[in-house]
């Protein structure tokens, strides 16, 4: 294995991620529905888990309380450490023995916040950065999301096909408006760089699975939002509408005639 370097993040840049991207600052076991992620490979827990998340939801329908949940999970273990890795070229460890889900409420919406028992930083040369970043990506979907996504699956009797392409969609947002308004010149290089890395060139085990599902989500059918940025058209539905107010489909989701 190469050598690294062991750094530590600025206080901007730990602000960045804690404020905005749901890293933990600190773990605070006695929070609600606080659980270790590896828990959630226990299909018996991982069910027992998404009844309390429907419980929040307000809803009876687990699938549709699992795919509200796979967002939230999908953003707070990939958005910090894709962050981290593009636009400050460190890294974190998000193998799911590492992590930690916490609850937070911000009045009644429910955003829960990742913890890291390692909160180790890596940070490669120049020469080193691909392989690298192989370890990072790996870390936060094969060793993680992928292996949630199949429990998930299974506890809720949801295709994983939603699942991905919850994850998919916040990978988009991430690259492509986030980072995208705040970056530098050198870092608008970067983001160009890993984003179209993690979406055409990124082998299948990166995300322990054996199509790349950012590729396979990755609509060229455009929709125009009440915010009237354009968003890929979606392949599955999230089932949204059986949880909203208004029971309707969103924009974006293939069930909706226009």
């Amino acid at each position: 294995m190469p050598n690294v370097q062991m750094p530590c993040f600025s206080p901007d840049e730990l602000q960045i991620l804690t404020d905005h991207f749901r890293l933990s600052p600190g773990r605070q076991a006695d929070s609600p529905l606080f659980v270790p992620a590896v828990e959630l490979l226990d299909l018996e827990k991982c069910r027992i888990y998404l009844e309390q998340a429907a419980a929040i939801f307000q809803t009876p329908a687990i699938a549709a309380a699992a795919s509200q949940f796979s967002k939230r999970y999908a953003y707070l273990t990939m958005s910090s450490g894709l962050y981290a890795m593009t636009m400050f070229n460190k890294g974190m460890t998000y193998e799911i023995t590492n992590c930690h889900i916490e609850s937070v409420f911000q009045g009644n919406s429910w955003l829960p916040e990742v913890s890291l028992t390692d909160r180790q930083i890596t940070q490669p040369t120049a020469a080193e950065r691909d392989e690298w970043r192989d370890r990072v990506i790996s870390s936060i979907f094969a060793e993680n999301i992928a292996k949630v996504w199949r429990s998930i699956s299974k506890a809720a009797r949801i295709p994983a096909s939603t699942l991905w392409e919850n994850v998919a969609i916040s990978v988009y947002w991430l690259y492509e408006q986030r980072m995208a308004k705040e970056a530098t010149e050198e870092q608008k290089l970067q983001i160009q760089a890993d984003f179209y890395y993690l979406l055409h060139e990124a082998p299948a085990h990166l995300y322990g699975e054996e199509h790349n599902p950012l590729t396979r989500y990755n609509n060229s059918e455009m929709v125009i939002t009440a915010s009237n940025i354009p968003k890929r058209k979606r392949k599955t539905c999230c089932l949204l509408y059986k949880i909203s107010q208004e029971h309707d489909y969103c924009t974006t989701c293939p069930l909706r005639k226009e």
